[in-house]
């Protein structure tokens, strides 16, 4: 196994501990409390949760210069699920595709190759990407163990590293 993959192996771990604890922490969900909103400016659980959901696919779908349009309809798909069991299924579907995706590149290609977001003016690196990807996962899963202990459900770190 060479330097990269073993990098790679390590981002993935680590994608899959905030997949993993994300999911468990969905499961804790009320039914009352989707709609639940910390401030007026703020995503509801719900909305919080669609968003986080999604960032393997959408992030997969931005970071490989699919149109805005796509995109759209991606995050769409999303907002229309009904269930935590299906909502960790597309997560970890997502998750999945993510990893096939990086892991088939080339080492050259994970360090070198850059594509660009609609929304970019320069491109990053795939190993920027995936980095970036990690770090917007356990960002909104922050946000999520917040939503919750502010609702006071009994949670605490162990939850973040199951």
């Amino acid at each position: 196994m060479t330097e990269v993959q073993t990098m790679q192996q390590v981002l993935f771990h680590e994608i899959e501990v905030g997949v993993r604890s994300t999911q468990n922490l969905l499961l804790k969900i009320r039914d009352q409390d989707w709609d639940y909103r910390p401030h007026e400016n703020m995503r509801s659980i719900r909305e919080l949760v669609e968003h986080l959901i999604s960032i393997p696919a959408v992030d997969l779908y931005i970071l490989q210069e699919e149109p805005h349009e796509s995109i759209k309809a991606l995050e769409d798909k999303y907002s229309k699920l009904n269930s935590v069991d299906d909502m960790n299924v597309v997560f970890e579907d997502g998750y999945n595709k993510l990893n096939n995706y990086m892991t088939s590149l080339s080492n050259e290609e994970f360090l070198n190759k850059k594509t660009k977001a609609f929304y970019m003016e320069n491109g990053q690196t795939q190993a920027t990407w995936l980095t970036e990807i990690l770090t917007h996962i356990f960002h909104h899963r922050g946000q999520l163990f917040n939503y919750l202990k502010q609702l006071d459900y009994e949670v605490s770190m162990f939850d973040l590293y199951v």
